[in-house]
């Protein structure tokens, strides 16, 4: 019994003296691990470099190599990773760089090569318009400055009235001078589409892209008189008679009308069918071959005589829709005879007064 004991005692103090010696080779290895000599490239802004050291980790071997790290710069590797023989340490140092944008100028550190690095390492978004100097594409430099110039672009539409013009036609109806409305003018519309261009909140650029009339305007129409005036006559004028001789008989005349134009007319049952016709003339006479004629009463004085050159003389009795300034309808009872008169200008007519004038 006493034997078997002691066994169990020698077997506990092996235990316990591999324990230790494994623990010694364990430390050992780390101290041996950690004092060994590695070969590490560090690169540094693009230069390369090897060193030995016996740094454990990346922290140590940019102590021992006096390299400080600021909170903008790049590294490779973190600061606590362990060092292995054959190691690759980058770091890329930040550099300050002026930039604009959004309103606001202020200094930040980047490590991109480019505008375009940088301004993506900074998230500075770009929409499609943006304007950015100088280009994504260019290098940076101690003294870049980069200037981001936010473009928008809006297309409107604007609606434009298209003024109508006056076009004047003669009227021999309407005496000279005098105008009248035919036609009231319309304005037309044209719609532009205009593109408006803003740089930072500012209008810089505006635009027309397209233009389309959709109304046409209409012109007014005016119509201007060309009929000369006619110098209307009264009682009163037979005070300033003339004289003159016409067919043996010797009168006075107050006024000679040149340039008269002569047609004729009827009313018997043949010119006026149906029995519309009453023989009747707008004086309240009856219509006679010889002495009834219709005048413009602007023109000769209803019930006083006149002397047409080649026909005689006539009194002013009836009117017509058709006879309108130097015109005279003579009456004739061969409704044939009016129908073949026609039209006769040139004559020369004398306006004489209400009494006609008797032969001496």
């Amino acid at each position: 019994m006493e034997r078997f004991v002691g066994d169990r005692r020698a077997v506990r103090r092996a235990a316990t003296v591999v324990a230790a010696v494994f623990a010694a080779a364990v430390t050992f290895a780390v101290l041996l691990y950690g004092t060994t000599y590695k070969r590490v490239t560090l690169v540094v802004d693009g230069r390369e470099r090897v060193v030995e050291t016996t740094a454990a980790d990346v922290r140590t071997l940019l102590a021992e190599e006096g390299i400080n790290v600021r909170p903008y710069d790049r590294l490779s590797a973190p600061y606590g990773a362990r060092l292995r023989d054959g190691d690759r340490i980058g770091l890329e140092r930040a550099r300050p760089v002026v930039v604009t944008v959004d309103g606001m100028t202020r200094t930040v550190y980047t490590t991109g090569k480019t505008v375009g690095e940088a301004l993506s390492q900074l998230a500075v978004d770009l929409d499609e318009h943006d304007r950015v100097t100088p280009d994504l594409a260019a290098e940076l430099s101690a003294d870049t400055e980069i200037r981001v110039v936010r473009v928008e672009k809006e297309t409107v539409e604007i609606r434009e009235a298209l003024p109508f013009g006056t076009v004047r036609t003669t009227d021999a109806t309407l005496p000279k001078g005098k105008e009248r409305l035919v036609r009231e003018g319309r304005s037309g519309e044209r719609v532009k589409t205009v593109e408006k261009v803003y740089e930072d909140g500012v209008l810089v650029e505006e635009k027309v892209v397209a233009e389309k009339t959709v109304a046409q305007p209409v012109d007014r129409v005016i119509a201007v008189g060309t009929k000369q005036p006619v110098t209307v006559l009264s009682a009163d004028d037979e005070n300033e008679a003339r004289v003159v001789t016409k067919g043996g008989v010797t009168f006075r005349y107050v006024r000679v009308l040149n340039n008269v134009t002569l047609t004729a007319y009827s009313t018997n049952a043949r010119a006026y069918p149906g029995g519309q016709w009453t023989g009747i003339t707008a004086t309240g006479t009856k219509t006679t071959e010889g002495r009834t004629i219709a005048v413009d009463p602007d023109v000769i004085p209803l019930g006083w005589w006149v002397y047409i050159e080649g026909i005689g003389f006539r009194r002013a009795e009836d009117t017509g829709g058709a006879i309108r300034g130097n015109k005279i309808d003579i009456y004739f009872d061969n409704v044939d005879y009016a129908r073949q008169f026609g039209v006769k200008r040139g004559y020369k007519v004398y306006v004489i007064g209400k009494e006609k004038p008797a032969a001496d």
